[in-house]
């Protein structure tokens, strides 16, 4: 049973995420939305990875006999989203009001915890391939990832201070939450499988921000019309 509402709900969403990704990357005239459009590709192909061989191992004989394939999926994700990251990033800071030189400095530490991140993934200690994989690593990997994230968080409530525009407020509380749910999985998970299932209201705070790309995109059109 738990196989079968993971695919309905994995499938749902990856096809809603890549379909609204395709949109906005090919109708999109201005770079804002083609990056907002890519940046939803990279989300659901991504995820993709880690998903797919999740519900085949729930739907055959197991999670622990596919771990060499989710390993691969979770460490393929975990990459994945650092680029949505900073992706996210730069559509953000196209957007934001501040100096060459802030906007510098945020470059290099936005880059800085995006290689840091993905060089942490790539130790082998990480133990992606065992079932159970590296507790202390997966702690260690994230602390990069959680900087990106509070710095996304901090640019989208700036740009809401700038110009009143509640969908970057709403950006930011999404990316709150989606951590909010994250971090009890990393810590709690392999101890409270149940914990687990904190992924799905996560997955759709992410869903929030592409749902905001379409807002910003059609909220675009209508004025272009008026």
């Amino acid at each position: 049973m738990q196989g079968i509402m993971e695919l309905l709900f994995d499938a749902a969403y990856l096809c809603f995420a890549l379909s609204v990704g395709i949109f906005l990357a090919v109708k999109g005239k201005k770079l804002f939305f083609k990056m907002f459009g890519i940046m939803a590709i990279v989300l659901s192909l991504g995820d993709s990875f880690h998903l797919i061989p999740r519900v085949y191992a729930l739907l055959t004989d197991g999670l622990e006999a596919n771990a060499f394939a989710l390993g691969l999926g979770k460490l393929i994700t975990s990459v994945t989203m650092t680029a949505f990251y900073v992706i996210l990033y730069y559509i953000l800071r196209s957007v934001l009001h501040a100096s060459d030189k802030t906007k510098k400095i945020a470059d290099i530490f936005m880059w800085s915890m995006a290689i840091l991140r993905v060089a942490l993934c790539a130790f082998p200690q990480n133990d992606w391939f065992s079932y159970e994989g590296s507790l202390l690593w997966g702690i260690l990997r994230n602390i990069p990832f959680a900087i990106l994230g509070i710095e996304v968080i901090a640019i989208c409530f700036a740009i809401y201070r700038q110009n009143g525009d509640k969908n970057y407020l709403a950006m930011g509380i999404l990316v709150i939450l989606s951590f909010a749910f994250y971090i009890p999985v990393v810590l709690f998970a392999d101890v409270y499988p149940l914990v687990g299932v904190l992924m799905i209201p996560k997955t759709l705070a992410y869903v929030g921000v592409v749902v905001i790309g379409l807002m910003q995109y059609r909220r675009e059109g209508k004025t272009a019309q008026d």
